[in-house]
């Protein structure tokens, strides 16, 4: 039974619980209404009755007190017969009187109407008494009312004393039917009540029953398809067959929904195009950018950034950033991002410069800048943007060894200058005419020396710059070499120095430009004389190779092509260059007197030769052995009727050179 209760209990409370507050709302006024006029109904009821009550109960007392003045002197005298048939008359002259009894002073019934019913038979054939209260004899003249309860409905029993004369002869017993009007009229408004309540109940229960069928259901499959379409499911529709408002309103909502399915597919389709596009951006950028969340968790980051942090084949997104930083990056950025995140500083942003040393040794500028929302007040991310600034760093400390190295050389000879000349000016007629000479030829030098070195510093600016451009044309190789050998013949026979002239003869034309050429052999002569002692030997060989290149033609195919290509060399028997100076000679201002502590120079020759040669399309190469000589060779590339003549073809690696043509041979 337990049981049973509970499963009830359980079962009613799942189904209130799926009522809406609207409906549990209308069920309480529902229920208050109705209780309220079921109370109202039963306290008119109630009032009618204790009215009708008490109105009986006036009568009973009433009745009972005449009846008894006209028995008293009957029943005084005796006489039974007479009390008889009065009593039948008065009880046949009303419908009000239920019965009559008459007791004597013991309480003894002695007679009573009607007859036939069973309970006066019975008190009049078996010795019945008239329950009264112990004080009954002792007030004689007290009348005494009570009701009892029948099927008939709610009897009054009235008891009034018997005196004659002032004696007690005994009491009479009277039961007052109640009245039929307000009996009917009580049990009509009963009925009524209850039939209004119960009226109202299943009105409400109907209502409920047609609310849910007809408005409820379509109102909560509306509910469950505009969740769903809040939730991206924009596949939903409601089929049900509806008129009116509500079906207006379904057809509305799967028109909506048709409509946001259109939507999303365009909108995913642009969407797809734009994050292509966002990502191709970000991938080939050449900074590296990481986006992070305001838990500093890697959002997003490009390969370039991965890259340098040393980041690829690892899984960052989602981690926090500080856990995969290099060390020397962590320690120094973990307080900024921080602060940026909770929003306590670095508001503008924040820049460092640091320098890593893992994957890869290199210099970087990492910028931090906040991410703010649409409204620019609350930080929504950070991002860091990483730039490689290694060359920059590298260029800044060339200009300024460049500036440094130009300071130097220029001081040295205008300080030269500036001594010798103050010593003419203030000591002149104490100078004898040779050290006035002496003084002024070491002048001149200076100047001499002075010039070089600006006209060298010109001349590899001019090389360097990239809105200078040189005109390459036919050029006869020959000419150039034999008029930097009739420049430095003197020159090489006042040292003791063979200079000689190994050229190929019938030599094509080659594609160049006949004044750099002609600086290239002046510059690479020079040293080579300078470097190289009284009895050695400069050579200058020209011939022609072929060089084995692949051409693409139109038809996407490769095969091989012998290009011919001429060869010119510049070697000397010289004091050669050691292995670990030769990856700088051709840098500015490096100088291997530096190193030798021989002739003076500017250090610019080399790297000038580098540049013009690069304007050629080609590489200069040396091979040298210290004590025994060094050589300098380069590729010209022969001229072609159809070759272009402009200065931006590619570079032509020169295979090696020819072990018979190496410096060790003149030796």
């Amino acid at each position: 039974m337990l049981a049973l209760l509970k499963t009830i209990r359980e079962v009613i409370a799942h189904w209130w619980s799926e009522f809406t507050l609207q409906t549990r709302l209308m069920a309480a006024a529902t229920l208050v209404v109705s209780l309220l006029m079921s109370g109202l109904t039963f306290w008119a009821v109630n009032t009618i009755q204790q009215d009708a009550q008490l109105n009986d109960t006036r009568f009973g007392r009433d009745l009972g007190l005449l009846l008894a003045a006209n028995v008293a002197p009957l029943v005084a005298e005796n006489n039974l017969t007479e009390v008889a048939k009065y009593s039948q008359r008065f009880y046949g002259s009303t419908t009000s009187v239920r019965y009559m009894l008459y007791a004597d002073e013991a309480g003894k019934i002695f007679f009573g109407l009607p007859f036939w019913e069973s309970e006066v038979q019975t008190s009049l054939t078996i010795e019945r008494r008239i329950q009264l209260p112990a004080d009954w004899a002792d007030n004689p003249e007290l009348t005494m009312m009570r009701q009892h309860i029948t099927p008939n409905g709610t009897v009054t029993d009235v008891f009034v004393p018997l005196t004659h004369e002032g004696k007690y002869l005994g009491v009479l017993a009277i039961g007052i039917n109640p009245n039929p009007t307000v009996v009917t009229s009580s049990n009509l408004t009963r009925d009524v009540t209850i039939a209004v309540f119960v009226s109202i109940w299943v009105m409400v229960i109907l209502g409920a029953v047609f609310n849910a069928l007809t408005i409820t259901k379509p109102i909560k499959e509306l509910l469950v398809g505009v969740k769903n379409i809040a939730a991206g499911n924009f596949k939903q529709r409601i089929d049900l067959p509806l008129g009116g408002e509500l079906g207006e309103l379904i057809y509305s909502f799967n028109e909506m929904a048709e409509r946001l399915k259109s939507y999303e597919e365009q909108n995913i389709e642009e969407l797809t195009s734009e994050k292509a596009k966002l990502e191709t951006l970000v991938s080939t950028i050449a900074d590296g950018a990481v986006l992070l969340s305001t838990s500093l968790q890697v959002i997003l980051v490009n390969p370039t950034a991965s890259r340098m942090f040393g980041w690829e084949g690892v899984d960052v997104v989602g981690a926090n950033v500080l856990h995969y930083l290099p060390s020397q990056v962590s320690v120094e950025l973990t307080r900024p991002l921080y602060q940026m995140a909770a929003g306590n500083g670095y508001k503008e942003g924040a820049e460092f410069r640091l320098t890593l040393t893992e994957p890869t040794d290199r210099t970087v500028r990492i910028l931090l800048t906040n991410v703010l929302d649409q409204h620019r007040e609350s930080i929504k991310g950070i991002a860091m943007t990483v730039q490689d600034i290694t060359r920059e760093v590298q260029l800044n400390e060339a200009k300024s060894n460049f500036i440094s190295n130009v300071s130097h050389e220029l001081r040295t000879p205008l300080f030269n200058i500036k001594s010798f000349i103050e010593t003419l000016h203030e000591y002149g007629e104490d100078l004898s005419e040779e050290q006035r000479r002496e003084f002024l030829e070491t002048a001149n030098n200076e100047t001499d020396r002075l010039t070089r070195l600006v006209n060298d510093v010109l001349d590899l600016s001019r090389l360097e710059s990239s809105c200078r451009i040189y005109h390459l044309e036919a050029v006869d190789i020959v000419l150039p070499i034999e008029q930097t050998l009739r420049t430095y013949q003197l020159n090489a026979r006042d040292k003791g120095i063979e200079l000689r002239k190994e050229v190929r003869p019938d030599l094509p034309l080659v594609l160049g430009n006949y004044d750099l050429l002609l600086q290239v052999f002046a510059n690479l002569v020079g040293n080579a004389l300078k470097f190289t002692e009284s009895g050695g030997q400069v050579a200058i060989r020209a011939y022609l190779i072929e060089e084995e290149l692949e051409i693409k033609q139109q038809e996407e195919t490769h095969h091989s092509k012998l290009s011919p290509i001429v060869r010119i060399e510049i070697s000397d028997t010289g004091i050669g260059i050691a292995p670990e100076d030769q990856h700088a000679i051709f840098d500015r201002f490096f100088r291997v007197e530096n190193r030798v502590h021989t002739l003076e120079g500017t250090g610019l020759g080399l790297s000038i030769v580098r540049n013009i040669i690069e304007k050629h399309h080609t590489k200069i190469h040396l091979s040298s052995d210290v004590g025994i000589g060094t050589t300098f060779w380069f590729d010209l590339a022969v001229f072609q009727e159809k070759t272009p003549l402009v200065h931006n073809q590619p570079l032509v690696e020169a295979p090696p050179l020819p072990e018979s043509t190496t410096t060790a041979s003149l030796s």
